[in-house]
């Protein structure tokens, strides 16, 4: 693999470690900008909406720009957004600094992958891409924690400080090491390229993604008070535990793309129905500290288990001119799914404050995933009734 691809490997783990660093720092933004716990968690779905809306718009924008150019636009403006969450002023402040930093994130991986793939033999795609992925498992395994840990014993700005130093080491090695002729071929026209929206399924796939790691943030955003206030460990411990639920990522992105290289829609149910069940075991497992430590690994396999069934639906899907913009729109779903996890998460702590709050988000996030599953299963129905009509056709 060439060394370009570990530049873009790590633009990704500074991306991936800014997005989620937030989780292990509830407790200290809470505190120190006065705001509730649900309130602290909404920065998360502001970051995961401002994805969901830069991710399709920028990468239309930018379709006919030199891609080397586009990714070192992205990763400035993913700097001065650590920048500026390090230096806020105030709860207002930093949502608006989280939401310029989530702008470069899904065209980021989206001008990524495709240069990721022009960088090595066709044959070698699949792992192109794998490898540039990793960066966002790694900074899941290593970022967060350290983070987390930066956020304890220096204060939560130190840990946004952090990062961005983090930017501007991948900003420079994107400018040494990505090729200048990195370029976009000439694009289809936009028409094209939007008729991907007009393909029932691609929306299902989509609604699919949203739904069903709705879930994973519905628990997994709140992961420090559920660890502190629920299963009685230490703040000190948060970081170790954290480390645990990257090290399940790993293990869930390796078993999602074999899973997937199989038969992606039949991945897809089976992971999402796991994670559902994974899910609804919170409840018992949490309030059992050993029992705790060893679930938050579980649900990091669980989680990422379903990210590469989901993608790859969407792609097969929307073969052809849009599948760039259906990429990155898939990129957008799984951060609205994000958003909506956490805003479902914090409605339910704030509808019943405390330890019962947080007892009970296990069950709401299961029945989130829930709902992804019945749109796969539903999906999958559909697709059954039109093959044979299409066998027909082409016996015809």
């Amino acid at each position: 693999m060439p060394i370009a691809l570990l530049a873009l490997t790590a633009g990704a783990f500074g991306i991936g470690t800014t997005e989620f660093v937030i989780m292990g720092l509830l407790l200290q933004v809470s505190a120190d900008l006065r705001v509730s716990i649900p309130a602290a968690g909404l920065l998360i779905s502001g970051y995961a909406i401002g994805v969901a809306v830069g991710a399709p718009l920028l990468t239309l924008a930018t379709r006919r720009l030199p891609r080397r150019t586009v990714l070192l636009a992205l990763m400035a403006v993913f700097t001065l957004g650590n920048l500026a969450c390090a230096l806020a002023p105030d709860y207002g402040a930093l949502m608006a600094a989280r939401v310029l930093t989530s702008l470069a994130h899904g065209t980021f991986f989206g001008v990524g992958s495709v240069v990721a793939t022009g960088l090595v033999p066709p044959e070698r795609r699949a792992s192109a891409i794998a490898l540039m992925f990793t960066g966002l498992t790694a900074a899941t395994l290593l970022g967060v924690p350290a983070g987390a840990w930066i956020g304890l014993h220096f204060g939560w700005r130190a840990a946004f400080w952090a990062v961005t130093l983090v930017g501007v080491a991948a900003l420079a090695v994107l400018w040494r090491f990505v090729p200048r002729d990195a370029r976009r071929a000439e694009p289809a026209p936009l028409r094209e390229e939007l008729a991907v929206l007009r393909r029932p399924q691609v929306w299902l796939g989509l609604a699919m993604t949203v739904l069903g790691f709705a879930g994973v943030f519905a628990f997994y955003t709140y992961v420090q008070p559920l660890l502190t206030r629920v299963s009685g460990l230490p703040e000190a411990a948060v970081s170790p535990v954290l480390l645990l639920f990257g090290g399940g990522l790993a293990v869930g992105n390796l078993l999602g793309g074999r899973l997937a290289d199989r038969g992606a829609m039949r991945a897809a149910v089976g992971t999402l129905l796991a994670l559902a069940l994974v899910l609804a075991a919170a409840r018992w497992a949490m309030p059992h500290a050993a029992l705790a430590v060893a679930f938050i690994a579980v649900l990091g396999v669980a989680a990422f288990a379903t990210v590469a069934p989901l993608q790859m639906r969407v792609l097969e899907q929307a073969a052809g001119a849009g599948q760039n913009l259906a990429s990155s729109l898939n990129i957008a779903a799984f951060n609205l799914g994000n958003a909506l996890g956490a805003w479902v998460g914090g409605a339910v702590i704030a509808h019943q404050p405390g330890r019962p709050g947080l007892m009970n988000l296990g069950l709401a996030a299961a029945a989130l995933t829930l709902a992804g599953l019945v749109l796969a299963l539903g999906s999958q129905m559909l697709e059954r009734r039109r093959r044979p009509v299409c066998c027909e056709a082409l016996g015809a």
